[in-house]
């Protein structure tokens, strides 16, 4: 064999080894695989308009969705709050998928726990788990807030949280008068945002409910799910700061999802202090920063007297304008030279790169804030977001983007698609191609099956490090993304002119 100690060979070496390849040889011989010119033959014809067609009409089946489910969603809101610990009722093998997620992307632990339903739980109901788990969970990780919510079994059997939790204060498992929070969270219905939206509600619910509110001049931020929340986050409270805004943010995992290598490990690092969000009633106003995040949130915030402002993904420059300029409305505080000068270097980066940007086409898809954001901002480009595409987006949604199409020269044959998945983005990609596909890691294969070349600018991001580090919001985030699209189409531009040696002429050192 070609591994040894002296030779140890990673995976993708390791299979081009004869032994290896002879291996898998025999083993599609066994397994009675098709000859390779009959798998072409039908992979081809899957690229095809009669192939679209039936994959269109589909109704019974989902392939590869562009979205998670609602736990993923729970456990991430409920990171952003100091010393917070989610706890998911339900069994371990789930909480394991919401952790490796999301430490998978933003390369940092992922804290949750379980409480570890199995057959019996799932047959006579979860109360002796949630009994037994909260008193271990709050006697071996210290936290200043469990947040609870659940996975399919737990929902599917109908368990109680609110009647289970009062029941586990009163056997004594966490202190009658500890804050437990609680979201139910049903997997099998609604996607990540879905999730995200009832945990916020839950939270706020648990501080705000009875109390009387008595408004000041502060404002609230809920930043929404967000794979590029600790860019996002910072940048967000460094323009904020800049206007001089007194602001909270409800639910910043900035600090928790980019901890330090120093030594000390953090289990809980930032967050929104417990005593904030109490206060956070008081404000004048709450703004969302993704409106399909958080409708559950804002209406209960209306409900108690608030001010509410939802946007979407704010990102490029008609993006962050409406953004500021309402943060200015609700505080009376003016937009700051400095930001006036963010935005102008913004305006000047994609006048500079005009030529490379004007007239390309885009796919895109993501969450539906994202999706409709990336939309908007490459139309002011000069591009076409001809195919957009968010699986957990609506009818509501595909009228919107309807909406931002129709006002703009560059939309006029561009498409929403709500409810579809990736293997109807690849039909879309194999019939009516585009220069670009803007999604996360999962386009990947779309970018090999198609050679469509991906951008990757959303959550997740398994294949690529680092890139939540650095803001997409606001003029500076937009930068960024710019940068990013002619970096890919330069690289591109490079590798077609040394394809051949007819297109050598064409590799060139100044753009």
């Amino acid at each position: 064999m070609p591994q040894s100690v002296e030779k140890t060979l990673d995976y993708a070496s390791l299979f081009l080894e004869p032994e290896y390849k002879e291996m898998l040889s025999a083993k599609s011989k066994l397994e009675n695989m098709p000859e390779a010119d009959k798998v072409k033959e039908i992979a081809d014809w899957t690229k095809s308009w009669e192939y679209r067609e039936k994959n269109f009409a589909r109704e019974a089946l989902t392939i590869n969705p562009a979205k998670s489910c609602q736990p993923l969603g729970a456990v991430f809101a409920a990171a952003g709050f100091e010393g917070t610990l989610s706890f998911v009722h339900g069994s371990q093998g789930c909480v394991a998928y919401y952790r490796s997620h999301l430490a998978r992307h933003f390369k940092e632990p992922a804290s949750a726990v379980s409480s570890s339903m199995t057959e019996d739980a799932a047959v006579f109901g979860g109360l002796n788990n949630m009994v037994d788990g909260l008193a271990n969970a709050y006697s071996l990780y210290n936290p200043k807030m469990i947040a609870v919510s659940t996975t399919c079994m737990a929902e599917v059997i109908g368990d109680d949280l609110q009647s289970f939790i009062n029941t586990a204060k009163e056997k004594g498992s966490v202190p009658a008068d500890f804050n437990v929070p609680f979201a139910h969270t049903p997997a099998f219905v609604g996607s990540h945002i879905t999730g995200y939206d009832n945990m916020m509600r839950g939270i706020l619910e648990n501080f705000w409910k009875d109390k009387t509110r008595t408004p000041n001049d502060s404002i609230n931020i809920i930043p929404g799910f967000d794979g590029y929340a600790v860019g996002n986050n910072r940048e967000l409270k460094r323009m904020l700061d800049l206007m001089g805004v007194k602001y909270t943010i409800l639910s910043d995992v900035s600090d928790q999802f980019d901890t330090p290598s120093d030594g000390e490990f953090r289990m809980y690092d930032g967050g929104t202090a417990l005593e904030a969000v109490a206060e956070a009633i008081n404000a004048k106003a709450t703004v969302s920063m993704q409106s399909y995040c958080t409708p559950k949130t804002l209406e209960y915030i209306e409900n108690i007297g608030q001010e509410t402002v939802a946007f979407h993904y704010p990102l490029g420059v008609s993006g962050t304008d409406d953004f500021l300029m309402k943060i200015s409305a609700l505080t009376g505080k003016a937009i700051p030279a400095e930001l006036e000068k963010e935005r102008g270097r913004l305006v000047d980066a994609i006048t500079d790169s005009q030529a490379y940007l004007h007239g390309k086409s885009y796919a895109i898809y993501g969450d539906p804030d994202f999706v409709y954001s990336m939309a908007r901002f490459v139309m002011e480009t000069g591009g076409e977001p001809r195919h957009c595409l968010a699986t957990n987006g609506s009818k509501a949604w595909e009228k919107k983007m309807q909406a931002l199409f129709d006002s703009s020269a560059f939309g006029q044959d561009c498409k929403a698609w709500g409810g579809k998945d990736l293997w109807h983005m690849r039909s879309l990609l194999a019939t009516e191609k585009v220069d670009m596909l803007i999604g996360n890691s999962y386009g990947k294969y779309l970018e090999k099956d198609t050679d469509t070349p991906l951008v990757r600018l959303t959550f997740p991001i398994f294949d690529r490090h680092h890139h939540h580090r650095f803001p997409l919001w606001g003029y500076q985030g937009g930068i960024r993304v710019v940068v990013a699209l002619l970096d890919k189409f330069f690289d591109e531009m490079d590798k077609k002119a040394t394809a051949s040696d007819d297109t050598a002429y064409a590799f060139e050192l100044t753009r």
